[in-house]
């Protein structure tokens, strides 16, 4: 599979950025219908470069494959963020100005296509802050930071699935599970599936927290074109949408 980088790096002048955030694009086969965008963890307060290397992009690297492995002969192309620094950053927000440079890129290329959110952790909450951008039409937030100020209004009109083990240490499933209270009525579906004895770092139930996740987002990517996909790609979400509560569901 022939994979592309886009680094903003090369985009300015030389010198001119002390660090830069990098995208990796697995292509879509034939034309892009549309795009999921990964976003990796992070710390609270970090002005150290992310590199390749490090365990935060890493574990999102499955997310991509899966996503690509199961999409790309449809349209899809996933394109994975890897932040210029590893901190929040207080009101600098860091990530959240990455990906929304990341977004610029999506548009810059493929003009008005549909974007799903994919993030963890730190990249949870850079995908509901960035939900409000007029291409995304769906997030999964997968251990996300939220806490009672975390704004709801971001995901007005979207579609957001949340997953929270509730053995986490790092984040707080409860806060979680708040927030997607708080946004029934203003997002347009609210799901939030709590996974028992998973904690933060997705080391237990693994394979829930990758299939879910790629079943959410190609069911809105199926929906959105009429795709003839197999009903074992979209199993696992298509449950979440026969139960009759959405906004807690144990798996």
């Amino acid at each position: 599979m022939f994979r592309r980088r886009i680094d903003e790096a090369d985009e300015a002048p030389k010198g001119t950025l002390a660090h830069a955030p990098v995208l990796t694009i697995r292509p879509a086969h034939g034309v892009t219908k549309a795009v999921v965008l990964v976003l990796h963890g992070g710390r609270a307060n970090s002005y150290e470069p992310v590199r390749a290397r490090h365990l935060s992009p890493s574990r999102m690297i499955p997310f991509a494959k899966l996503l690509h492995r199961e999409g790309s002969r449809y349209g899809l192309s996933v394109w994975s963020l890897r932040n210029r620094v590893r901190g929040w950053n207080g009101a600098e927000r860091s990530p959240v100005q990455d990906a929304r440079w990341a977004l610029e890129k999506i548009r810059e290329e493929h003009s008005s296509v549909p974007v799903y959110l994919v993030g963890h952790s730190m990249g949870g909450s850079v995908a509901i802050a960035v939900a409000d951008d007029p291409l995304v039409k769906a997030i999964v937030s997968l251990a996300p930071w939220t806490d009672a100020d975390s704004p709801t209004e971001p995901v007005r009109d979207r579609k957001v699935l949340i997953i929270h083990g509730d053995k986490d240490k790092w984040t707080s499933a409860p806060s979680s599970q708040h927030f997607a209270e708080r946004a029934v009525g203003l997002a347009q579906e609210v799901f939030y599936v709590r996974l028992r004895g998973a904690g933060h770092f997705m080391f237990d139930k693994v394979a829930i927290w990758h299939q879910l996740t790629a079943a959410f987002v190609l069911r809105q990517f199926g929906s959105e074109f009429q795709l003839p996909l197999k009903a074992r790609t979209t199993r696992l979400a298509d449950r979440l949408y026969q139960l009759p509560q959405r906004l807690l569901t144990e798996l």
